[in-house]
């Protein structure tokens, strides 16, 4: 079960995490209504090493992205749902529009995004001058929030 941390917090531990030798891996998203697709990104995330950070935008930042109807579940709601997975060892919230000053400062040694990100992936200059990697990994095809929500719609009376 992850923990959820602040920004000085998180790059305080990714300090003491660099020092043990623990390779740290990075990904980001409005995780809005956790789904399938979710998971098995997060799981596959986690498998390019030693721990896992799930950094999740902020409501005001989900709602400049997704428009005035999201989030559906507010910000720690969705960080206590996150913090809850096997394949998440850490969750934090960023309120800008990408999160690409938390990834400088926390310099992780893998940065993830799915394939709908791959044509830019903020922080990915930062990770790779670092020394590390970037991925964008393919996405489960059928999932998505918004998808899930015009269902939800659709099938109103």
């Amino acid at each position: 079960m992850g923990k959820e941390y602040n920004r000085p917090e998180l790059i305080a531990t990714r300090a003491e995490w660099k020092q043990a030798g623990k390779r740290v891996v990075f990904t980001n998203g409005c995780y809005d209504l956790l789904h399938p697709g979710h998971i098995r990104l997060l799981e596959q995330a986690r498998s390019f090493g030693d721990l896992l950070i799930l950094a999740l935008n902020s409501d005001s930042s989900v709602r400049r992205l997704k428009g005035p109807s999201r989030p559906l579940l507010q910000e720690r709601e969705r960080a206590e749902v996150a913090a809850a997975l096997e394949a998440v060892d850490a969750v934090t919230i960023f309120d800008e529009d990408t999160p690409r000053e938390l990834i400088a400062a926390v310099l992780p040694d893998v940065l993830v995004k799915g394939a709908d990100w791959a044509h830019w992936i903020a922080g990915r200059e930062e990770v790779e001058a670092g020394g590390g990697e970037v991925k964008a990994l393919a996405l489960e095809p059928g999932y998505s929030t918004t998808g899930i929500v015009e269902e939800i719609l659709n099938r109103q009376p």
